[in-house]
């Protein structure tokens, strides 16, 4: 018998089918033409109106485009090209305001290929920005200038809220261009903040690319003021390359043009394509940026392929022929060449196939085909006509891949030590564990010795406290490298135990057991030494190597100091613990006229258990410091001036603050 259906069952028939019409289609699915209904996605539509901007004052109209970010999130975006045409459009029946603004895929740039089109290379090919902008917006006011009038049309949430209106200019007012007003709906984004800084990001990268077109930013503070800065690179990609490269240059710049022209595939359209290429070698800088009609690409793409393949090409023969490698050494590969080149490509096309809306990557074979055969050529010709930059191309490229193998080679064994597992063929040593597994209640004790080892083990409790001891001084983790670091066995024992990887930068890092604060074993890790010159010198090795190794767990405040006690004062039968010269004062005006006796405290390797368990481990009875990065820091610069290389510090800290401490000198 069939199981009859709940009245509440939704129903999926010919009525459930709905389409999205008018601002709706932008309005309640942004993500599809910005690629994110988040902050990045209102970013972008910002980036649509000023690629209009751009694409006019790249066909010769206006060489100048001022933004304005207002501290009301709203956005200005002025112009001096011909005016966005606004009237009636005898072909297509409609006002262009309404075809522009209103409509997607409508627009004036899909003739580019064309001998005759208004615009060659253009950013804006899919007529979506503009109509897409516009429907995301609280509001939209639109101001197009043809030399003696004055065009506007008003929008409010993706609908026109006003005819087109007129009004001759004045003579003191006659220009051209588009002046857009909007901002950007919180109904439709979720964050409409955009930073200052990508606003001056992406006015500096436009510079760059488009030489001798000025860039103006004015950004409104909160109290009204406007601050203004100015964007212009004469000479386009040359000046910025020699601006990243600085006086790091290991090479002079080079300046490429191509310009030629083909098609992706033998049935398609025949298109136009022109580069720029720059680079030059530095071994302190190295960066990599392509730009395609005007627009950013952050992934690439066809050219990041071209460089990938031609730069190995040409450099792998080049020193094949100079008998640079030694024998039976590998290839280099790219990551060796990128690690000392500066280079940008700024290219443009009269078609462009985008990987999607946001622009931030192309995929035309025939623009990957044309950059890799000319860069290949151009390469071999450099090299043979420049032999001296060509050697230190060479050489820098070797020292990177040598780096890069030595570090790897290292890399592997730093692998192997820190991911052995804590069983009974792999045992840390002298390392005790504790009962519980549940890394929410587990403490690790790090101690001076093996004789502290013993008092803590028989003074702990053993469900949830584990030990683990310092065998001797430990390296001073901020003065060695990280191959000395790794080869030590105390320092990798307790990054195992630990448990969470480590945090490291540089070639060494690789895949080096990436630090994962969700596989730390432990809720504590308490930092246990005697109160006495060596005491207090092991606890700061150890500081510094949480510090270089593990400073997360410092700002997590997982890292812990235990108090030792100063001072063990005794009367009749009870026993007063003093951790400094205030509470030991304290304490004895208490005992006023009674008898007693005052020594030192032990060392921690001569406490009995229950006085262990009193002092340090009790955690209702123990004083434990949460150690943080600051604090770190400040021990690691006391180490530095005290037991460092910075002779000049130690001498000036020791005339200062000697006086201080001779009456504990033992002389």
């Amino acid at each position: 018998m069939a199981t009859p259906k709940k009245e509440t069952e939704k129903k999926y028939n010919d009525q459930s089918i709905k389409a999205l019409k008018g601002a709706d289609r932008v309005r309640k699915r942004p993500g599809v033409i910005f690629g994110s209904d988040g902050l990045d996605g209102c970013e972008h539509s910002f980036f649509e109106i000023l690629s209009n901007a751009v694409d006019e004052a790249r066909e010769g109209h206006g060489n100048e485009i001022l933004v304005t970010a207002y501290a009301d999130r709203s956005i200005c975006v002025d112009d001096h090209g011909r005016g966005v045409p606004l009237g009636y459009n005898e072909a297509e029946g409609r006002w262009n305001w309404d075809l522009i603004y209103c409509e997607l895929y409508a627009g004036g740039k899909y003739d580019n290929n064309n001998g005759n089109a208004a615009y060659e290379f253009s950013l804006g090919l899919n007529g979506l920005g503009a109509c897409a902008t516009q429907y995301s917006s609280e509001f939209m006011d639109v101001f197009s200038y043809d030399g003696t009038n004055e065009y506007k049309i008003s929008f409010r949430k993706g609908e026109p809220v006003s005819e087109l209106q007129t009004r001759p200019l004045e003579k003191n007012e006659r220009r051209t261009g588009t002046v857009i007003h909007w901002r950007p709906d919180l109904e439709v984004f979720t964050d409409i903040n955009i930073p200052d800084e990508f606003y001056v990001e992406t006015m500096r990268r436009q510079s760059v690319v488009n030489a001798g077109i000025s860039f103006r930013l004015k950004l409104q503070a909160a109290d009204g003021s406007f601050s203004e800065q100015k964007f212009l690179y004469e000479n386009g990609i040359s000046d910025y390359i020699a601006e990243l490269a600085g006086e790091s240059s290991l090479t002079q710049p080079v300046l490429w043009h191509l310009e030629t022209q083909g098609r992706d595939r033998a049935d398609k359209d025949e298109y136009k394509l022109k580069a720029d290429f720059s680079f030059c070698v530095s071994n302190t800088v190295n960066t990599l940026e392509y730009y395609h009609n005007s627009s950013y690409l952050e992934y690439g793409g066809s050219p990041d392929r071209a460089v990938r393949v031609a730069f190995v090409y040409a450099l792998d023969k080049y020193m094949k022929a100079a008998g640079k490698y030694n024998k039976n050494e590998s290839k280099i590969t790219f990551a060796d060449v990128a690690d000392c080149l500066v280079l940008v490509i700024n290219s443009f096309s009269t078609m462009t196939s985008y990987e999607n809306q946001t622009k931030k990557s192309i995929t035309n074979s025939f623009i990957y085909e044309a950059m890799t055969e000319f860069l290949k050529k151009h390469l071999e010709f450099y090299f043979t006509e420049n032999p001296t930059s060509a050697e230190i191309f060479a050489n820098q490229v070797l020292v990177n891949k040598r780096s890069r193998e030595t570090a790897e080679s290292a890399r592997l064994n730093i692998k192997k030590k820190l991911t052995g597992t804590l069983d009974i063929a792999n045992r840390v040593e002298k390392f005790v564990n504790c009962r519980s597994k549940d890394p929410s209640i587990r403490e690790l004790y790090i101690v001076e010795g093996d004789s502290a080892l013993t008092s803590c083990k028989l003074g702990r409790n053993a469900e949830f406290q584990a030990i683990i001891p310092v065998r001797g001084k430990t390296l001073n983790c901020m003065k060695s490298t990280y191959e000395k670091i790794f080869k030590s066995d105390i320092i990798t024992d307790l990054l195992r135990v630990i448990g969470c990887g480590v945090e490291i930068s540089g070639k060494v890092k690789g895949d080096l057991v990436a630090f994962d604060i969700g596989m730390l074993r432990w809720s504590k890790i308490i930092i246990c030494t005697d109160a006495d010159e060596d005491g207090f010198q092991i606890r700061t090795l150890l500081l510094t190597l949480f510090y270089r190794l593990l400073p997360t767990l410092l700002r997590e405040e997982k890292v812990f100091i235990a108090e030792s006690p100063l001072f063990e004062i005794t009367a009749r039968d009870k026993i007063y613990f003093a951790y400094n010269e205030f509470e030991k004062a304290e304490i004895l005006k208490k005992l006023e006229g009674q008898k007693y006796t005052l020594q030192r405290s032990k060392g921690l390797g001569e406490n009995e258990p229950d006085m262990m368990w009193q002092t340090t481990m009790n955690p209702a009875t123990r004083r434990l410091i949460a150690v943080t990065p600051t604090d770190a820091a400040k021990t690691e610069e006391m180490f530095d001036t005290l037991l460092g290389d910075n002779l000049p510090a130690r001498k000036q800290f020791i005339s200062l603050h000697g006086s201080e401490y001779i009456k504990d000198a033992d002389i």
